[in-house]
């Protein structure tokens, strides 16, 4: 049987309860990885979101495609608790491959469209801290132990390339800083691992039919393109498996040093590796959000999946 090309590589996927951060740690799970799943949702109790998607879940199905999965309940803004995972990941593995900072969890105190005065701030300010400070704190405990040994990669996982976020605004003051403050971090990272043989990439998906997004159409994954009766640009969307293929093959090229520093999409890392979403199609959703859905052209994916 042929190794899988993640086989006694260690990852951690901070904030692996649903969307892209449980299929980036499937993912790398399907490559081989024994991968640490952590998040505030668990069987026992829920975060704010109040959803059913527990970290659980998401370790159990890392271990059905071939990895190993570990749940851990962690609030990232809390420093004992993070102290304490990087501690267990050492005790229990003595190294770390793989840091993957996707914790957002702002999504129900984002007010869109409205400036500043008209904002609550408290829900804004507590939506950095989430998006910001959880990615900070984080990175401050675990990467000591991933420059350990050569050839550890960090993925920061956003919302929009730099070079997009930059040219745009993106929807509020608190959801415009925390989705270019996290492309930053990745650059950040990419200069402070410089001298250790590191990598960091920012990643961003395009259009992800997450399970609350699913949920928001009225949709499965199954019939996702009856929602596109409501809103056409979503024929754009693509799956979470997108970006943990993609992230899993970066995980194990042993050239991926090559990306270090850079801001890409699900789409590049898909083209660049060969690798498909789960029905064979690759879309490039952010060429298409410019040259499509922010120049007011009607629907039509032609040449962009």
């Amino acid at each position: 049987m042929k190794t899988k090309p993640l086989t006694g590589k260690i990852a951690l996927v901070a904030g692996a309860t649903r969307g892209a951060g449980r299929q980036i740690a499937v993912q790398l799970g399907a490559a081989g990885a024994t991968v640490y799943a952590t998040g505030r949702s668990t069987r026992a109790a829920r975060s704010e979101y109040g959803r059913p998607e527990t970290i659980e879940d998401t370790a159990d199905l890392i271990t059905e495609a071939g990895g190993v999965g570990i749940a851990v309940a962690v609030d990232h803004l809390d420093h004992e608790q993070v102290a304490a995972l990087v501690r267990k990941i050492d005790d229990e593995q003595g190294r770390l491959d793989v840091l993957v900072n996707d914790i957002f969890g702002g999504d129900p105190l984002t007010t869109w469209n409205k400036p500043v005065w008209e904002q609550p701030l408290e829900p804004g300010l507590r939506l950095l801290r989430l998006a910001i400070d959880t990615h900070i704190i984080t990175s401050h405990y675990a990467l000591p132990l991933l420059i350990r040994n050569p050839g550890g990669l960090v993925i920061e996982v956003g919302d929009g390339t730099t070079g997009y976020n930059t040219a745009n605004y993106r929807l509020s003051v608190f959801y415009d800083l925390a989705k270019s403050t996290v492309n930053r971090l990745g650059f950040v990272w990419a200069h402070e691992l410089a001298d250790h043989d590191a990598t960091s990439v920012n990643v961003t998906p395009g259009w992800i039919r997450s399970e609350m997004m699913l949920d928001v159409y009225g949709v499965t994954e199954a019939d996702w393109r009856d929602a596109c009766a409501k809103e056409p640009h979503f024929v754009i969307s693509e799956s979470p498996v997108l970006i943990g293929r993609g992230i899993a093959a970066l995980a194990a090229d042993p050239d991926r040093a090559r990306w270090n520093g850079r801001s890409v999409t699900s789409f590049d890392l898909a083209e660049a590796y060969d690798v498909t979403d789960t029905d064979g199609t690759r879309p490039d959703a952010w060429r298409y959000v410019v040259e499509v859905q922010d120049a007011g052209k009607p629907a039509d994916v032609t040449g962009y999946r």
